[in-house]
């Protein structure tokens, strides 16, 4: 049972670390976002390392018939959020700019695209891990308060807290510009840069090079013109725009309003998954009857 609670409480700050990477405007901007990122990487490998006996036994019997399609599916969910979020830790540092800065693999563009569209997608996955996982949770945090009451109406509101809270998500994925974000992914592996816009490629980036910050010059638009870098900001590389939910036109970010922002687009995919999930369990109690 210890280890259930030092399990859900490394879980907790996964949580709210994670989610306060969707806008490198917090906490001290860019700094915060890539130091952050680098205790986060640690703490997820952590996280993994806890569970890793579970991961060996189930390796060692995953061509095994006998292995339920439940575990398997948990097998490969889990084996897609590791890759995820391998790869959104590993392009952070390539495109690094406090930390790692001396850092070039060249094309950076497609490294920050993939970075970015990556992580909006690691969201959907850890919706899907939570949502599987979500009695569990449930029931570490009624041991951790001693909670036993099994009033019918505390199931009721929940059910209406589930509800508001899984269409205020839906309202923040438009707002964010979700879907955009996660379609991105396709781009990526669609021919590196040859999918950006022009105002995109006038960065010398696919030469390996990336814009000098030393000295306190900018790099420039083909045009002439210099994209905001001022107080840590970087310009937005989709279409040129900013997109809603990740960036504001000015001041640092609420770190508050961020949390609730992508706490509610997580908790979409928690709430599809967790009455899936409980409708097929139904199901089988059914046939099983």
């Amino acid at each position: 049972m210890k280890k259930n609670y030092i399990q859900f409480a490394i879980d907790i700050v996964m949580a709210i670390m994670f989610l306060l990477f969707f806008n490198t405007r917090v906490l001290g901007g860019l700094a915060y976002h890539e130091i952050a990122g680098l205790i986060f990487a640690v703490i997820f490998f952590t996280h993994v390392s806890l569970n890793l006996n579970w991961v060996k036994n189930v390796t060692m019997k995953i061509f095994n018939k006998n292995l339920p399609w439940k575990t398997r599916g948990n097998y490969a969910l889990n084996l897609l959020l590791l890759i995820s979020m391998c790869f959104v830790i590993f392009s952070g540092i390539v495109i690094s700019r406090v930390v790692f800065p001396n850092i070039n693999l060249g094309n950076e563009i497609w490294f920050r695209t993939a970075h970015t569209a990556f992580s909006f997608l690691t969201i959907i996955l850890v919706g899907v891990h939570i949502g599987i996982h979500w009695q569990w949770i449930v029931n570490v945090f009624k041991k951790m308060i001693q909670y036993k009451s099994k009033k019918k109406w505390i199931g009721y509101a929940a059910k209406i807290a589930a509800a508001l809270i899984f269409i205020f998500g839906v309202y923040e994925i438009q707002q964010t510009g979700f879907v955009n974000r996660v379609a991105s992914v396709t781009s990526v592996f669609s021919g590196g840069s040859s999918g950006m816009t022009a105002g995109q490629r006038n960065f010398n980036f696919d030469s390996g090079q990336r814009p000098s910050f030393t000295g306190g010059q900018e790099p420039k638009f083909a045009d002439g013109q210099t994209p905001g870098f001022t107080n840590g900001q970087r310009p937005d590389l989709n279409n040129g725009n900013r997109i809603q939910g990740t960036e504001h036109n000015g001041g640092s970010a609420d770190a508050f309003d961020v949390i609730i922002t992508y706490s509610a687009v997580t908790a979409v995919f928690v709430v599809i998954t967790y009455y899936i999930r409980k409708l097929t369990l139904k199901k089988r109690k059914r046939k099983l009857a």
